[in-house]
C-alpha cells in the first residue's frame, strides 16, 4: 500500500552512487536535530547517510569540492557572507527554506533586561557588570563576525569588549552557570533552541543593520553541492519537501539537551511520538530502489520495517 500523499507513479530509483548521502553537522543542536531526522528517514528509505562534523566555512569548502552532499543549517541572512562566494561561483545549489521564523542576535537573561539592558546602545553602560565580555559561537561563525565588526568600528562602545568564541555546549554552560547565579551575561542567542524554554531570555533591539530586523529574524535553508538534485532526484525531492517548525525542532533539541539523548535517538523518539508527521515530506518520494514507500513506514513513524 502506498503512503498517504505519496504518488504511486513516483520517481525512478536514484543511481547507485546516490545511496551514500553525506550530510554536514556544524555542531549546532538545531542542525544536529534536523540532520539526524533526515538521516533517520533516509536510512528507512534504503540510503546510507553519513554525518560529517564540520565548521561552517569547512562545510562550504566541502560542498564545493563535492566531498559533501547536503547542509541543512544555512541560517540566512546571518550566513549570507559565508554562502555568497559559493553561490557566485555556482558550486552550491540552494533548496528553499526548511525553517522560517527563526531569530539570531545578542541576548541577555530577563533579570538583566529588567535592569535596563534593552538595546545595543545600552551595552556599554553594563560593561563592568559584564566583565567586558560577549560570548559568541565557534570561530568563523557569522554572528561572531558581526560582533567583531561592532568592536572594530567602535560602535555603541563595543570596542571596550572582548569576544569570547565558544562551541555551542560551552556557550550554553556559561549561560546556565550565569543564570542560576543571577550574574550578568551577554551572548549570541537564537531560536529555535530549548534555552528559550529553560530560561527567561530577552533579545536586544538595535542590531538590525547587522543581524537583520525583528531580532535577527532568519530562515534556515538547505544547501546541496552543485548538480546534486539532478544527479539524485529522489533525495532532492525529500529535501525539498522537508519543512520544520520551531516547535518540532525545540522538541527534538529538548531530548538532546534535556534528556542527553544522542541526536539519532532523539530523532527516532520524536518520530515515534509524532506518528504521521513526515507524511508531507514523502510526497513524490520512493525508496532507494524506486519502490513506493510502504504505508507501514508512515504508520509506524519510521520504525524499522525492512
Amino acid at each position: 500500500m502506498v503512503a498517504h500523499g505519496v504518488s504511486p507513479k513516483a520517481w525512478a530509483a536514484d543511481p547507485p552512487e546516490c545511496r551514500t548521502v553525506r550530510l554536514a553537522d556544524i555542531g549546532w543542536v538545531d542542525v544536529a536535530a534536523t540532520t539526524a531526522l533526515t538521516a533517520h528517514i533516509l536510512t528507512d528509505l534504503g540510503y546510507t547517510p553519513v554525518i560529517v562534523p564540520l565548521s561552517v566555512p569547512a562545510t562550504y569548502e566541502a560542498l564545493k569540492a563535492k566531498s559533501l552532499d547536503v547542509f541543512l543549517g544555512n541560517w540566512m541572512p546571518g550566513m549570507a557572507a559565508a554562502r555568497k562566494p559559493y553561490e557566485d561561483d555556482k558550486s552550491i545549489d540552494v533548496i528553499g527554506p526548511n525553517l522560517q521564523g527563526a531569530k539570531y542576535t545578542l541576548a541577555v537573561p530577563h533579570y538583566l533586561w529588567a535592569r535596563g539592558l534593552h538595546d545595543f546602545q545600552d551595552v556599554a553602560k553594563f560593561g563592568r557588570q559584564l566583565g567586558f565580555r560577549i560570548y559568541g559561537l565557534e570561530a568563523g561563525n557569522e554572528g561572531n563576525q558581526h560582533v567583531r565588526q561592532l568592536i572594530g568600528d567602535k560602535r555603541f562602545g563595543f570596542d571596550a569588549f572582548t569576544l569570547v568564541e565558544e562551541s555551542e555546549p560551552h556557550l550554553l554552560a556559561h549561560l546556565r552557570h550565569a543564570y542560576h547565579a543571577h550574574r550578568p551575561i551577554l551572548f549570541l542567542g537564537w531560536e529555535p533552541h530549548p534555552m528559550n524554554r529553560y530560561y527567561r531570555l530577552d533579545y536586544l533591539t538595535g542590531g538590525d543593520d547587522l543581524f537583520g530586523p525583528n531580532f535577527g529574524a532568519a530562515s534556515v535553508f538547505t544547501n546541496v553541492r552543485a548538480g546534486y538534485a539532478a544527479a539524485c532526484p529522489n533525495v532532492a525531492k525529500l529535501l525539498a519537501n522537508e519543512t520544520f517548525s520551531l516547535a518540532q525542532e525545540d522538541a527534538i533539541m529538548a531530548l538532546i539537551l534535556g534528556r542527553k539523548m544522542p541526536p539519532a535517538k532523539a530523532a527516532a523518539a520524536w518520530l515515534r511520538a509524532n506518528k504521521g508527521a513526515p507524511r508531507a515530506w514523502l510526497d513524490g518520494v520512493t525508496t532507494f530502489d524506486g519502490k513506493p514507500v510502504p504505508q507501514v513506514l508512515v504508520d509506524l513513524s519510521f520504525q524499522t520495517w525492512r
